[in-house]
């Protein structure tokens, strides 16, 4: 399978670059990036055939078979919307858009075509997270609260390897979006009761540094997630599962219990990597012509919640 990474020279993109290496039968054909220079550069260190600057010169190549978004989030639906009518599967990475309308209309777009459309929705893949949706599965845990802090110190506007970027990152339409997705997709329910604050607006990046979400499913089930980008501390997002049958504490790939026990995730996965298990669903539901784990239609839901956060916002 021949496959284009868009933003592969960026942080997320490398991740998922080094993650394709190690999934066999998968070639990178192409790669897509504003800078010529660096892009052809990017490519010939990675022995990549073809750079390009323009994502339709890509998608132009007959023999390409699906493409990887890791671009920025405001052009994530309109890039993904372009593979699509140019006959490309297309995995974009989280979020799918930054508005409910984008999010609809490439679902929509989706069906229309009937190629695989999946999103960047990680942690339904990372080992930790899998080994609690499993126990869930099988009856042997239920959810009562999930307890989530989203932490980094972004007061300039870089990205995770210290880099200047292009755009705004965003605590609700990327950040929440992980956790949204995450609690309905664990407790199989989608929120009925929703409640947002956010602290003040930074001055030049135009977005709230602070914001504290609230959600409960009509089960019963709550999640509260605190997210900033004023923390200064240590950065990434912590999962808290409060259950029935125990506690659990997800960081990324790894859990532990309640009071800080290993658990073992061995045989979880035939990997501890949630962007290459995130890799691996999309390629096996395109070679099996299914729909993926994480696909946009399955997403949605998630995307239908952040918009219900941002009215709530918008209304304070």
């Amino acid at each position: 399978m021949k496959i284009c990474i868009a933003g592969a020279a960026g942080a997320f993109g490398m991740k998922h670059l080094d993650a394709v290496s190690k999934i066999d039968g998968i070639e990178v054909l192409s790669v897509v990036g504003r800078d010529a220079d660096k892009n052809a550069e990017f490519a010939k260190k990675h022995n990549i055939p073809h750079a390009f600057t323009d994502l339709d010169e890509a998608l132009a190549q007959p023999e390409l078979d699906a493409v990887i978004l890791a671009t920025p989030t405001q052009v994530h639906a309109s890039q993904a919307i372009a593979c699509l009518k140019a006959g490309k599967h297309v995995m974009v990475e989280i979020p799918m858009a930054d508005n409910i309308d984008d999010a609809r209309e490439l679902v929509k777009v989706q069906k229309e075509t009937g190629l695989v459309a999946m999103a960047g929705h990680t942690r339904r893949f990372n080992p930790s997270h899998q080994w609690i949706h499993d126990k869930i599965q099988k009856g042997e845990l239920k959810v009562q609260q999930m307890d989530v802090q989203t932490y980094f110190f972004r007061r300039s506007n870089k990205n995770a390897l210290g880099q200047e970027r292009s755009w705004t990152d965003h605590l609700l339409w990327h950040h929440a979006c992980h956790t949204v997705d995450l609690f309905q997709y664990q407790v199989g329910e989608r929120a009925s009761k929703l409640q947002a604050l956010q602290g003040p607006i930074h001055p030049t990046l135009g977005i709230a540094m602070d914001m504290s979400i609230g959600m409960k499913v009509p089960s019963g089930a709550i999640c509260t997630l605190s997210l900033s980008f004023n923390n200064d501390g240590p950065f990434g997002t912590f999962f808290r599962y409060i259950c029935d049958n125990g506690t659990y504490i997800a960081r990324y790939d790894d859990l532990v219990d309640g009071n800080e026990n290993p658990v073992d995730l061995s045989g979880v996965a035939v990997s501890n990597n949630g962007i290459e298990l995130q890799d691996r669903e999309f390629f096996a539901a395109i070679k099996e012509g299914r729909e993926p784990n994480a696909s946009v239609a399955q997403c949605l839901p998630a995307m239908e919640s952040l918009n219900t956060l941002e009215q709530l916002l918008e209304a304070e």
